[in-house]
């Protein structure tokens, strides 16, 4: 170890990794904040790993499962890296991406990991290079910095790790501390691999987390087929609303039976309705006839959040909403290469007006608990605190997508703890499909936490005690009370 506390590694002609692992990174540079935030840190750095929200796959917690390599491991699963690289003109082919249809040369792993390294001063600046500096030399070890001449042995460093039973995903769950962690799943995913891993004897938590967006959105590609297949799964007659409604319900039950905590649900805006049931079938019809027109289907969904709502005041799933995406904003993107690439876009919501209609139905059941997760910085101040702030089925969720970063974060906490508290709070959640960064989000998390705590404490707003408090409620004491993961937790 270094003096000041990094690690030395060996390197050859590259820069020392060690150098990119600050013990002090992300925490105030003033002198005396940075003391008090250390301190803070310490307390909650070895807390557990809670991850009631992400998106890693079933399969990988499966017992024999291994990645094959660094490319399909830290490249190609995250959006993050995909977008960056391909706003400097680098394509999806020779990212290792292919096309949904197959056609045309995609690089080969080692050559789009050669790429990715040879352009890795673009992350500079970015969230992505505080995870992947972590992943890189806090997880993997890898003993050089990496950059166009150490690509290929890094990359061979990273293979070698991967094929030990140590860098498995179970036992990686394990080095990280993960307390239990949730898969998101359409709501007519099979769910084998969950039924698979409820029946081997292994002590990690992995459950399936409800996302209905395919069977409650008209305007996806893919709503006919699937709800084709809700009305096969469930033997209900999806043409019909009450039928309709039923199958969701049937299918909810069976996440529920396999561990699923919540429901999570992207929508454009937090548009709410709260229709007579004529008119919702008469849109349900038009929806399965592709009839309907954009407005329409726009109040279809509408409803279908209200709907959604009132099932979890019903069987106890906590409702997650996403809203103020643009999803899948480049059109030749999506058909091209499929969902989830890196063009999701910021845009303005208006919850206040949005959730209305929902409020008034069943904003004051004491069953209900909603999670609110936006795009939309200016809401979190205007809307999100001020909602959450009164209605006690109302929880913050954590800065999200673009915001999920040092400044987004400071900034959440800045506009919204003064309205809404930290008991109105959810806490963190790690929402990632790469499986790595988890640990170094959350650590992130918990660094930016601890010097906004150190400034209230400097301005003799919160005791140090108090400080020691809430960084642990936001670490993990928190999370569990909006997930439901344990008995309510300190106000």
């Amino acid at each position: 170890m270094r003096r000041d506390g990094s690690k030395t590694m060996n390197t050859t002609g590259a820069a020392p990794a060690a150098e990119l692992l600050h013990p002090d990174r992300l925490l105030p540079s003033e002198p005396g904040l940075r003391s008090v935030a250390r301190d803070l840190y310490e307390q909650v750095a070895r807390l557990p790993l809670i991850c009631p929200h992400g998106h890693t796959e079933a399969h990988w917690y499966r017992s024999d499962f291994r990645f094959s390599n660094a490319s399909e491991l830290i490249l190609t699963p995250d959006h993050y890296l995909l977008r960056m690289l391909v706003s400097q003109g680098i394509s999806y082919a020779d990212l290792g991406v292919g096309t949904l249809a197959g056609r045309g040369e995609v690089a080969d792993p080692r050559s789009a990991w050669r790429l990715f390294a040879t352009n890795f001063h673009l992350f500079r600046g970015t969230p992505s290079r505080v995870w992947l500096d972590h992943a890189l030399y806090e997880v993997l070890e890898v003993p050089l910095a990496l950059d166009a001449d150490s690509a290929d042995r890094v990359y061979d460093h990273i293979n070698e790790r991967l094929a030990s039973a140590e860098y498995s995903p179970r036992a990686l769950y394990t080095k990280f501390g993960i307390e239990m962690i949730a898969t998101t799943d359409a709501a007519t995913d099979p769910l084998d691999h969950h039924m698979a891993l409820a029946a081997e004897d292994w002590s990690g938590r992995v459950v399936p987390t409800f996302r209905p967006d395919a069977v409650t959105d008209p305007q996806r590609e893919d709503f006919a087929p699937q709800m084709v297949l809700l009305g096969e799964q469930t033997g209900e007659d999806v043409g019909q609303w009450q039928g309709y409604l039923s199958a969701l319900r049937n299918r909810r039950q069976l996440f529920r039976s396999l561990g699923a905590t919540a429901t999570d649900h992207g929508v454009a805006s937090p548009q709410a309705a709260d229709l007579h049931e004529a008119t919702c079938q008469r849109l349900l019809s038009g929806a399965l006839a592709g009839e309907l027109t954009g407005q329409e289907c726009r109040l279809f969904g509408a409803q279908m959040l209200t709907e959604m709502a009132r099932m979890s005041a019903a069987d106890g799933l906590v409702m997650q909403i996403h809203a103020g995406s643009k999803r899948n904003y480049a059109a030749s993107v999506h058909r091209d290469y499929g969902r989830d690439r890196g063009f999701d876009m910021p845009s303005p919501t208006d919850w206040t007006t949005g959730l209305k209609a929902l409020l008034d139905s069943c904003g004051f059941d004491p069953d209900l608990r909603i999670i609110l997760y936006t795009l939309d910085e200016a809401a979190y101040g205007r809307d999100l605190a001020p909602l959450a702030g009164a209605f006690p089925s109302l929880t913050i969720g954590t800065a999200w997508w673009f915001f999920d970063s040092p400044m987004g974060m400071r900034r959440q906490l800045e506009q919204v703890v003064e309205t809404a508290g930290f008991c109105n709070f959810a806490g963190f959640v790690d929402d990632t499909r790469a499986l790595l960064s988890i640990p170094a989000r959350h650590d992130m998390f918990r660094r930016i936490v601890a010097g906004f705590l150190a400034g209230l404490v400097a301005e003799h707003q919160i005791s140090r005690h108090e400080a020691g408090e809430i960084a642990e409620d936001l670490a993990v004491n928190l999370i569990r009370k909006a997930y439901r993961l344990t008995t309510e937790g300190r106000h």
